[in-house]
């Protein structure tokens, strides 16, 4: 059992309360009805919604999932990200900076429905997290400042929403900030996301005096009351009444507008309810049933035609129910999801490992979104892309850092487990090999038309996760070498939880490198080898990974004639490389030599470009935007393929050096919001950044700077900014492009590594 704030229940029942003509009902959650967490284990698949939160940093995702944890019943007592007491934030580093770094999950349940809900984080250096956190939800709250509206972290968690077509509800939040506007909000998400808001509720009150909302649909006004003494403003308890002429006249006027407009929005985007209106309510569009409109924004939603938008304060405990209310009605269930791959496994299991964390005591924990089948403890599953049999010993939910052991969990649920030592993220787990090979042949049959033997085609694996390439990095050493073992094994598990980072040996220094998102996300990386795995580490100066490619198309041949013991080893290569303006590396056979290779030499050929990709010809940056085309590969007999691989290694280093070699930057999106009078002192700091200016956006009485900048120009900008600005601006920095250096600040960084600067 799990005592104080953590207590797992399933959540309180909601008291649903029947609002009249006349008489004012109250909205309250009851402290007494505590339901078994078991009893909900496994609900009905359409009472189940997997969703995120997203949004930009400080927009507060974390606050909003803490107040839906509240009101469900999950915790006693309201955290507060300030005070370091939040659910979702569970690390050191997340509560003392007071921001999110890890995606936790939680499962809690409201009005018989069970959500399972992950908290992501805003920051960019952290954006894997989310991209893998959508990857396997159904739908997603995307929180908003409603004084800024479409922030730059916002429009990078949108697109990846986008990528996994995951339909989205929009939260307003701050809605009690002086400078919050619906109006602009909705402006924005319009711009910038290119997204159809469907506004389905109205605030009431502005600012401070922000008391609550109009429900659009059912012409229903919620008040949140002020604090009184005797009852706390914990945002528990709500008025309902339905809208009168004693309102307001100008509130009036705005719901009437807004509800003549959102069925005029919906009417376009779902032609079942243009019909009914048509149909039905031709001369009276305002007698449409609520409960008709709710169904078609439901469907506009999960078409992913529009994105419903609601409005409240989360630290101000308003409006918090009705968004919960909004994810259960209007996001999808698993089984409106459609994935195709997973129907061909049918009834079998199949499964996505999305994260993996580290526990001292029970080892790696898996977690895993369940697509099809039943997951049980104590059973033998198949890893189809490590080709191996592991055992699960427990299988849990997660809450936070705190979880309760279940006997089974179905399909559309997230399952933590508990022995799967080789998995990883991305990995597809299902229950044996012969499932896979049966769920491909099915696939095979389909896809063809024609029968197919079982094991003849391809296992049917599912997508797994797009991991950014690092934009920063430096060496890491122990204190003394009779740590470098523990070092490493922290570095294995780090980069197993965490595979944004990237840890590798220099060939010629011996030394351990370091690569990572950002400074930010190397700093948290560095705190946590020295608190979890008692190391102080010390780190290199951090550097801007470079990429280099290629300016001229060239031709080389390379022979490598080796003899080793007794049997000689002969191999002659002919290829040409090719700029390519992608950023991709690519590489492919002549459709004559194509076909003559066998399997195992293509391979090694392969493996011989793939190795020459990593080393660039100027100072041995990884390449991109290059493309290899193997012309001819002559070998002797007996010669073994690593001779090949080796031979292609050279010829491709050799046509690199030949083609003459060009660095390319990582140039950055900057985005900064500061006060009017001190945007030129931004301007010229940026000036001596090498930034160029791509537009200057006017947000109430702040300027928004938009702007690139090389990466290498940014190395503690956050300081710099604060000092020219007396602390008053914010700046968000995300990865743009790669763009050639010019000459002259190529030639001082080739000088500079080189030694001679």
């Amino acid at each position: 059992m799990i005592w104080g704030r953590y207590v797992l229940t399933a959540g309180l029942q909601c008291c649903r309360c029947r609002v009249s003509c006349h008489v004012r009902r109250h909205s309250r959650i009851l402290p007494d009805d505590v339901k078994s967490l078991r009893a909900v284990v496994n609900p009905d698949v359409s009472k189940i919604r997997n969703i995120g939160i997203m949004a930009h940093i400080d927009a507060g995702k974390t606050t909003t999932t803490e107040r839906m944890l509240y009101y469900s019943g999950y915790t006693r007592a309201l955290g507060d990200v300030d005070d370091g007491d939040t659910v979702t934030d569970f690390m050191a580093q997340e509560r003392e900076r007071g921001i999110t770094i890890q995606s936790a999950a939680v499962t809690f349940e409201w009005k018989a429905h069970r959500v399972n809900l992950i908290d992501t984080p805003g920051h960019v250096d952290f954006t894997l997290e989310v991209e893998r956190a959508l990857r396997v939800l159904d739908g997603a709250v995307a929180v908003f400042d409603a004084s800024a509206g479409v922030e730059a972290q916002t429009l990078t968690v949108w697109r990846q929403a986008e990528k996994h077509h995951v339909p989205c509800v929009c939260f307003l939040n701050k809605m009690d900030k002086p400078a919050a506007s619906l109006r602009f909000s909705l402006e924005s998400i319009k711009k910038k996301l290119k997204a159809n808001p469907v506004l389905l509720q109205i605030p009431v009150g502005s600012g401070k005096d922000f008391s609550g909302v109009v429900d659009v649909l059912t012409n229903q006004k919620l008040i949140w009351k002020h604090k009184t003494m005797r009852d706390e403003e914990d945002g528990r308890t709500f008025e309902i009444t339905p809208l009168d002429e004693s309102e307001e006249p100008a509130l009036l006027q705005e719901v009437s507008e807004a509800r003549a407009v959102l069925i005029e929005q919906v009417a376009d985007l779902d032609d079942e309810f243009a019909d009914l209106l048509l149909t039905d309510f031709g001369e009276n569009f305002d007698e449409v049933p609520s409960i008709k409109l709710q169904e078609a924004v439901r469907r506009v939603t999960l078409a992913r035609k529009g994105v419903p938008v609601l409005c409240g304060s989360s630290l101000r405990n308003k409006g918090v129910q009705p968004l919960l209310d909004a994810i259960t009605a209007y996001l999808p269930a698993p089984d409106e999801r459609h994935h195709d791959l997973v129907r061909w496994y049918k009834d079998d299991l199949c499964a996505l490992a999305f994260k993996v964390l580290h526990d001292k005591q029970r080892g790696p924990l898996v977690f895993l979104r369940i697509y099809s089948g039943t997951l049980k403890p104590q059973s033998a599953v198949h890893n189809i892309n490590r080709n191996s049999v592991e055992r699960i010993s427990r299988l849990m939910v997660p809450f936070a850092d705190q979880n309760v052991e279940i006997p089974s969990m179905t399909a559309g649920n997230i399952a933590l487990t508990v022995g799967l030592k080789q998995t990883v993220t991305g990995d597809t787990i299902v229950s044996s090999k012969s499932s896979a090979a049966a769920a491909a042949a099915r696939r095979a049959h389909n896809d063809s038309g024609t029968g197919a033997k079982r094991g003849e085609h391809a296992s049917v694996v599912l997508s797994g996760v797009e991991v950014p390439e690092p934009v920063f990095f430096c060496t890491i050493e122990p204190p003394t070498m009779a740590k470098q073992a523990d070092l490493e094994n922290a570095l294995n598990n780090l980069q197993r939880e965490d595979p944004s980072l990237k840890v590798r040996v220099d060939p010629d220094s011996g030394q351990t490198i370091l690569c990572g998102m950002g400074e930010l996300h190397i700093e948290i990386i560095h705190d946590r080898i020295r608190r979890e795995y008692g190391i102080e580490t010390h780190l290199g100066p951090l550097q801007v990974a470079y990429r280099e490619s290629i300016l001229h198309e060239v031709s080389a041949t390379e022979t490598l004639d080796r003899t080793i013991g007794e049997r000689r080893h002969v191999v002659a290569v002919e290829l040409a490389v090719t700029p390519l303006d992608s950023s991709s590396c690519e590489f492919a056979f002549t459709e004559e030599l194509g076909a003559k290779l066998s399997a195992e030499i293509k391979e090694a050929v392969e493996n011989g470009v793939q190795s020459a990709y990593l080393q660039g010809p100027l100072l041995g940056y990884p390449l991109q935007g290059v493309s290899a085309l193997i012309q001819s590969v002559h070998m002797e007999p007996g010669t073994s393929p690593a001779m090949v691989s080796a031979c292609v290694s050279r010829c491709v280093h050799k046509a690199l050096r030949l083609a003459g070699g060009q660095v390319l930057e990582p140039v950055m999106s900057l985005e900064v919001t500061v006060e009017e009078e001190r945007l030129s002192s931004v301007l010229g700091d940026l000036a001596q950044r090498r930034g160029t200016v791509r537009d200057i956006q006017s947000r109430h009485d702040d300027k928004v700077l938009l702007a690139t900048v090389p990466l290498a120009e940014m190395m503690g900008y956050s300081t710099i900014l604060r000092t020219v600005t007396s602390g008053n601006a914010t700046f968000t920095l995300e990865l743009d492009t790669y763009e050639a250096m010019n000459p002259q600040d190529q030639n001082t960084l080739l000088k500079r590594v080189s030694g001679l600067l």
